[in-house]
């Protein structure tokens, strides 16, 4: 799933948000996610959510969505994901208006996400240019999102297994270690996701393996959040799960993504690839 940022006065932003929903909606399923700044409390009853039905479709109001909660929800269903009203998002943006406004000493976020358009109105924002630049930027994937991708294959209804891996941030490794705070990743551009595209065809050309899916996180990645994810579509379990293994330690060896180390007393770059 792709994630963009529309940042701008409230109703500049929504309208272009509209705009852009239009043209995504002709290539995949879109989601808007909006922040409103009034305090209401969603309902009398004492769950935290509430979902309601009617024949036009769904609404839903609650108290323990944050905005990654939201985005790890959509993620397995919708391609596109338009933000307005989170300036702070760590997701590429179009910006209305003057750039300036929306610096990140404004936001909450010391880094919100890259500015693909910044726009002097609504009526600038070509959603042509914005949907071909979203699409050059590193979708939003999680374990759940791409188990419903290889869910989707046309080779599914033979398969009898999914197998996966999620590799996660270790705090530590023994117990006199210093605890690590986040890991940072760099990806070597264009190469990396080559080099895993090649891996995965390799892997599908054998018997009974029908899709391999990975998806490696780049940024900075904190204690306990996953870092990477394997996920193998295939007929029957040892297959799946012989190929996942495989499938992770390739990842490792020849996939070249740099990690920098930070623990309480010093950081350091790791180059994973051997």
């Amino acid at each position: 799933m792709h994630v963009l940022s529309v940042v701008g006065r409230d109703s500049a932003a929504r309208g272009v948000a509209d705009r852009l929903a239009t043209r995504l909606c002709e290539t995949g399923r879109v989601a808007e996610v909006h922040r409103t700044e009034t305090n209401v409390e969603p309902h009398d009853e004492p769950a935290d959510a509430a979902y309601e039905l009617d024949p036009e479709g769904w609404t839903a109001t609650g108290r323990d969505r944050s905005l990654d909660d939201l985005l790890a929800d959509l993620a397995p269903d919708y391609d596109y994901a338009l933000l307005v009203g989170f300036p702070e998002a760590d997701a590429p943006r179009v910006v209305v208006g003057d750039a300036d406004d929306w610096t990140a000493d404004d936001a909450e976020s010391e880094e919100p996400g890259e500015t693909l358009v910044v726009a002097d109105t609504p009526a600038d924002v070509d959603p042509d240019e914005v949907r071909d630049r979203l699409a050059d930027t590193e979708p939003y994937e999680t374990l759940e999102s791409l188990v419903a991708d290889v869910k989707r294959s046309d080779d599914a209804p033979y398969s009898g297994a999914i197998a996966t891996f999620t590799g996660r941030v270790r705090a530590k490794e023994d117990e006199d270690d210093e605890p690590t705070q986040f890991l940072e990743f760099e990806k070597y551009e264009g190469v990396a996701e080559e080099r895993m595209d090649a891996i995965s065809t390799e892997l599908e050309e054998r018997e009974g393996v029908f899709d391999v899916v990975m998806h490696h996180r780049t940024g900075v990645i904190e204690y306990g959040e996953d870092i990477v994810f394997v996920v193998v579509l295939a007929g029957h379990r040892e297959d799946a799960f012989r190929t996942v293994e495989d499938g992770i330690d390739r990842l490792k060896d020849e996939v070249p993504i740099f990690k920098k180390e930070v623990t309480t007393d010093e950081q350091f770059w790791v180059h994973e690839q051997s």
